[in-house]
């Protein structure tokens, strides 16, 4: 994994704002590899991976998050699974031509995203936004406002260096505890952080990018947290699937295509089961009931 595929935190000492920098260039190839998606797709692809992982680690929650958005679009599925332990796979549906430079109005059509967090421990949640802005940017932006009611900005970088697609990203937040004076200075660091460049996210390390941003300002900055693109897909997940389904509707499947193959979305994993390979976990089933 690149060493570049972390996540950083920072404060800034002399006000109540908190930072985050993300870059996770090999995360995002290792989504884009088993797909052949529009280059529009592939870029909005990679800013719900950057949001989903800022968003994770602002959240602080142990479990699991999904962040997707849907619509009537050619486009009517983006979706980002992930974790706490910034563990992220992630995959789109494209049903439409889509063209290049499409906004994301124009691939969703009419839609919303919707953030889905599943604690280990705790009640499930889940909060709503309308596509209404005309980037993925504002719709986060939307969210915090009326979920949190935090100042809150996040700055997304999606691009091509090198001829190697990159995807990172940063986040600025009030902390709750700020006064007037704080989100006053929070205006002036959302204009400096305003300035970044893909490429500085991508090929700089997080020091460099904190001074040549805030350079005049006492920064802090915590030990970063690892990001990795992880599936979670297995034959006995797809084994579990397979005995949800009747007797009748897997033989139909195996009259047709002399097997069943099973391809995860996510990373292009197949699992293949024969007639034979299938009477013997049926055998074992039966063992297990009786």
């Amino acid at each position: 994994m690149s060493k570049q595929d972390q996540l950083h935190r920072f404060l800034f000492e002399q006000h109540a704002v908190r930072g985050q920098m993300i870059s996770i260039d090999e995360t995002f190839h290792r989504i884009l590899e088993n797909h052949d998606y529009p280059e529009a797709v592939k870029g909005l692809l990679g800013e719900l991976l950057v949001a989903t992982s800022l968003l994770t680690a602002t959240l602080k929650f142990d479990g699991d998050i999904t962040v997707q958005i849907q619509g009537d679009g050619p486009v009517n599925l983006v979706v980002i699974k992930g974790d706490n332990l910034q563990q992220m796979r992630g995959v789109a549906r494209v049903d439409g031509p889509v063209v290049a430079g499409s906004s994301l109005k124009q691939m969703i059509g009419n839609g919303h995203m919707v953030i889905t967090i599943a604690p280990k421990q705790g009640e499930r949640y889940q909060g709503i936004v309308a596509i209404e802005g005309d980037t993925l940017e504002e719709c986060i932006d939307a969210y915090f406002l009326q979920s949190e009611q935090l100042p809150t900005r996040l700055f997304i970088r999606v691009g091509d260096v090198d001829g190697k697609a990159t995807a990172g990203g940063m986040l600025l937040q009030v902390l709750p505890a700020a006064d007037d004076t704080s989100r006053d200075i929070f205006d002036h660091l959302v204009q400096l952080t305003a300035t970044i460049k893909g490429q500085e996210l991508s090929q700089l390390n997080v020091k460099e990018v904190l001074h040549r941003l805030y350079h005049e300002e006492d920064v802090t900055l915590y030990d970063p947290q690892s990001v990795e693109f992880r599936c979670t897909c297995s034959r006995e997940r797809c084994e579990s699937t397979l005995a949800t389904l009747s007797k009748e509707d897997v033989n139909d499947i195996l009259q047709k295509d002399g097997k069943i193959d099973m391809e995860c979305e996510f990373c292009g994993s197949h699992y293949v089961f024969t007639e034979s390979t299938i009477q013997g976990l049926n055998n074992e089933l039966n063992q297990q009931l009786h």
